[in-house]
């Protein structure tokens, strides 16, 4: 089957096109924003890429089109696939017609933490030799890839409350029919689709419909949202898990934190097993319960789950450490909402508590954009020292009168160079610098890197 995908290099969307190759068929696609990682996986796996929308990519002899919710009415290549006659699905829909039929399928759902936890989950189940298929919003270090067809009846899929295409306005995880559920959290985001969050945890609780009574749903146990979305009834057992009490099903707290963390698990007021990893933070704890809760659904051991977490390797672009340059540590991370940018500088802080922690920002969700978060997103500064700001065209308030009272902590500049340039003139030899966007920040991290490793920028002593 020749299938060509619209918006093919979104996270989701790059790997329901890796699926669909390794399921043998032929793949192409466009989309308008072509980067690195996922513009890389594509073009590894040996699919064409087509940059841009124009109706020219619509060939005949295509046998569907798989739209992905980038795409709205008004831009060409959809108006004309309208015309053309061909059939069309959503990425979703087609994903459950063709991978996800007959399968136990693990789903990981939540506002925060779906890509670690997913890339957790999967990792249990292959470290378990149980091969599962799984999809990530993102590249798991573990797989070096986003997607994987699998053998097993396993998959594990990355849930999204975002909507499923510009024909179908419900979340992406009401197709996927899970056996096994985790929800992480529940905040207000994507501003751009729903109006408030009882409109999000509607979409939720038809999620909560689809799973089956002799399935699962593992929620976390401290989520004031999570309880109010199970008040409304659920027909399946629930665990929670919590990282910051034991009164819960699954509970964990550190027993050492550093280069090397060491952690506990308690399983209903009971010690089951302990591990080092490699990850901080008390938020991948939760992911790391969320995790090992639904792969012991599936009949793996506590002890086998945290002896596949000791080798967990992360996921690419979330806490990523891209290296350390004249003593200057340089992350990466995915963070977009407060909530996940607080956490991302608290772990930050918590590991190197006399060092500088250097957040740079790029405010580049439809949520950021909107400023609906501006109020929580000052707050989300408090473990930084120093903010820097990289402010698109496309923001609709100020965030210079916004952040007024972080004063001199605070720079905003609207072109990468100046930034860059500005960045690198603050920086002093120990600081922690964390760049933070859900896009390519226009190539900042590479920039930066560059400038570090090349011996232009000269780091001054701390």
């Amino acid at each position: 089957m020749r299938i060509h995908i619209l918006g093919i290099c979104g996270t989701f969307m790059g790997g329901v096109a890796a699926l669909a190759k390794a399921a043998g068929h032929q793949v192409s696609g466009s989309d308008e924003n072509v980067y690195p990682p996922m513009s890389t996986q594509l073009r590894k796996l040996g699919i064409r890429l087509h940059e841009g929308y124009d109706q020219a990519q619509l060939n005949a002899d295509l046998d569907c089109v798989l739209v992905g919710n980038v795409m709205s009415r008004g831009n060409p290549v959809v108006e004309a696939l309208l015309e053309s006659g061909l059939p069309y699905y959503s990425g979703p829909e087609w994903l459950a017609a063709n991978v996800l039929k007959d399968k136990w399928v693990f789903a990981v759902a939540g506002t925060h933490g779906k890509t670690t936890t997913t890339s957790m989950l999967a990792w249990i189940l292959d470290y378990a030799g149980l091969d599962p298929g799984f999809l990530v919003g993102g590249v798991p270090r573990n797989f070096s890839m986003s997607a994987h067809l699998g053998r097993s009846k396993y998959f594990v899929v990355e849930a999204d409350e975002y909507d499923t295409a510009f024909f179908d306005k419900r979340a992406k995880f009401v197709h996927y029919r899970p056996r096994t559920l985790a929800i992480t959290n529940i905040e207000f985001d994507h501003a751009d689709i729903y109006p408030n969050l009882e409109a999000i945890l509607a979409q939720f609780q038809l999620l909560l419909r689809t799973i089956p009574g002799r399935g699962l749903i593992t929620v976390n146990g401290r989520d004031p949202n999570i309880a109010e979305l199970l008040a409304t009834g659920t027909w399946t057992p629930v665990e929670t898990f919590s990282a910051r009490d034991r009164d819960v099903t699954w509970a964990a707290n550190y027993d050492l934190v550093g280069a090397k963390s060491r952690f506990s698990v308690w399983r209903s007021g009971a010690k089951v097993g302990q591990t080092g990893w490699a990850l901080i933070g008390p938020h991948n704890l939760e992911n790391a319960l969320a995790a090992i809760s639904s792969a012991v659904h599936a009949g793996v051991s506590v002890d086998l789950a945290l002896e596949a977490l000791s080798q967990f390797q992360g996921v690419k672009r979330r806490l990523e450490k891209r290296g350390v340059y004249q003593a200057v540590s340089v992350y990466e991370d995915f963070a977009h909402h407060p909530t996940e940018i607080a956490t991302t500088l608290s772990a930050l802080r918590a590991q190197h508590e006399n060092r500088r922690i250097i957040a740079v920002v790029e405010p580049r969700s439809n949520s950021m954009r909107m400023g609906v978060h501006e109020a929580a997103l000052r707050q989300a500064f408090d473990d930084a020292d120093r903010v820097f700001m990289l402010a698109s065209e496309q923001l609709d308030w100020d965030p210079e009168s916004a952040f007024a009272t972080l004063g001199d902590k605070l720079a905003v500049e609207r072109d990468v160079e100046v930034l860059l340039h500005r960045l690198t003139r603050n920086l002093t030899r120990g600081d922690q610098v964390v760049l933070m966007s859900n896009g390519s920040f226009q190539g900042l991290p590479r920039l930066l890197q560059q400038a570090l490793k090349s011996g232009n920028v000269r780091v001054a002593a701390d």
